[in-house]
């Protein structure tokens, strides 16, 4: 049986952390109003709804780790053009505008960045394999493979050396960070 989130608490944060951007970008709604509805009513909500076709009542998600979850939304809102200048620089080879990306995959790459920048307590591998994964969860295409390449140039931009992530290997590295 496969677990609601892979990687447990901290998968769920950077879902939860992803979707909070995004509806930040969409409404305008400071961080802090968007973070307060969304661990108040959001992901209470989001536990209660199965999927219609299930057999069987659905395994509860894994609730975020909430000083996490604030961490990297204000982190990222913080640091947001720091952040978007070296994401465009990661960019350059692909000769993507980072502000025509889908701003789904803008939230991805913002919080990957900022992770890589600011937690160097978590192996780059694990933080490129974990937003490779959170963004097969919305696309199919060449999305995952974009976000692997752009945050592996970006974790031996920031970390000064090779990173190896999604796409080396198994794609799966010890410890979900």
């Amino acid at each position: 049986m496969r677990a609601p989130v892979p990687g447990g608490r901290r998968s769920a944060t950077r879902l939860a952390a992803v979707q909070a951007l995004y509806e930040i970008e969409f409404t305008g709604i400071p961080t802090e109003g968007v973070l307060k509805e969304f661990l108040a009513r959001r992901w209470a909500l989001t536990e209660t709804h199965a999927a219609a076709d299930e057999e069987k009542a659905p395994e509860p998600l894994v609730q975020p780790d909430l000083a996490f979850l604030g961490e990297l939304v204000g982190g990222v809102q913080r640091r947001k053009a720091d952040l978007d200048l070296a994401i465009q620089g990661a960019l350059a080879p692909d000769g993507t505008p980072f502000e025509r990306l889908e701003s789904l995959l803008r939230a991805i790459l913002r919080l990957g960045a900022f992770e890589l920048a600011e937690r160097r307590d978590v192996d780059a591998a694990t933080v490129i394999d974990e937003y490779v994964e959170l963004t097969r969860a919305f696309f199919t295409e060449r999305e995952p493979a974009l976000i692997n390449g752009v945050l592996d140039r970006l974790a031996r931009i920031l970390r000064g050396g090779e990173s190896r992530g999604a796409g080396h290997g198994t794609g799966k590295t010890a410890g979900a960070g």
